[in-house]
């Protein structure tokens, strides 16, 4: 059955004939991204960067995309300069994914190409995803969607494929980490990186750093959270993310869990 989806999204995207990719880095982008290249369209995979980007995230498109060996284009991401956006209401990724498939389009426009896809999947549709309007606003087709793909099939495809993405954990813009309702800032942006950073060089794999200016909420998975109370690795880490603009430091103990911030949105 999984390998009956996989085979209706090939078909699917040979239909299209050529594509503009909206692509991450993260694990369904990249499946879509070899799907692409298996299919044998006519295809580019287009990368929007900006002071929300998280720097594995850059880092990982490069890698990928010279492994691939696929077209690809960088665009530097102008959501910054959106007063909708940088309110962070709660329907700030409409306005992220406003701009950014707008650029799509003109360069989809531009260069000839059919359609824009995104690596949406069916577990996106349950989740709260402003971006989903923005999508539709703008024509953006998501074949994982249309073929019937979620997060944990595209795992176990992608690791059939041989794509390092396969377990990977997802990666959202740094904006996520700042509550609804405050400012961002590129100082607030900046301060979330440095303290993500401190936390991944520690050896967490799974980490976010919630914004609560001066406190810095940590969230690391719960398997990790033992770790993180070893005395001597707590008091060091406390120390690098005060250097990084905050005065207190708390752990969440509960531990990460995907689209906990839209839990308040209800």
């Amino acid at each position: 059955m999984l390998q009956d989806k996989f085979h209706k999204l090939v078909e699917l995207l040979k239909e299209m004939d050529s594509a503009i990719l909206a692509y991450s880095g993260g694990v369904d982008s990249t499946f879509l991204l070899k799907a692409m290249k298996l299919s044998g369209i006519k295809f580019v995979a287009v990368t929007s960067i900006s002071e929300t980007t998280p720097p594995d995230d850059i880092k990982i498109v490069k890698r990928l995309i010279k492994e691939l060996d696929v077209e690809h284009i960088f665009i530097n991401g102008d959501e910054l300069k959106r007063v909708e956006f940088v309110r962070n209401d709660r329907d700030r990724c409409f306005y992220c994914k406003d701009s950014l498939f707008a650029h799509l389009r003109e360069i989809k426009e531009r260069l000839g190409y059919a359609f824009i896809v995104d690596g949406s999947t069916i577990d996106d549709l349950s989740d709260y995803r402003p971006g989903r309007k923005a999508a539709e606003i703008h024509g953006v087709r998501s074949p994982l969607v249309e073929a019937g793909l979620g997060k944990m099939e595209i795992r176990h495809l992608s690791r059939e494929l041989g794509l390092i993405t396969w377990n990977r954990p997802s990666s959202p813009c740094l904006s996520s980490r700042i509550p609804y309702g405050v400012m961002i800032t590129p100082e607030a942006l900046q301060r979330v990186k440095r303290a993500e950073e401190v936390l991944k060089a520690a050896g967490f794999r799974i980490v976010r750093v919630r914004d609560y200016w001066p406190m810095a909420k940590i969230e690391v998975s719960s398997e990790e959270i033992s770790k993180i109370l070893d005395e001597s690795l707590r008091e060091k880490i406390i120390e690098e993310i005060k250097s990084c603009g905050y005065t207190t430091v708390v752990l969440d103990l509960e531990g990460y869990r995907q689209g906990k911030l839209n839990e308040s949105i209800g």
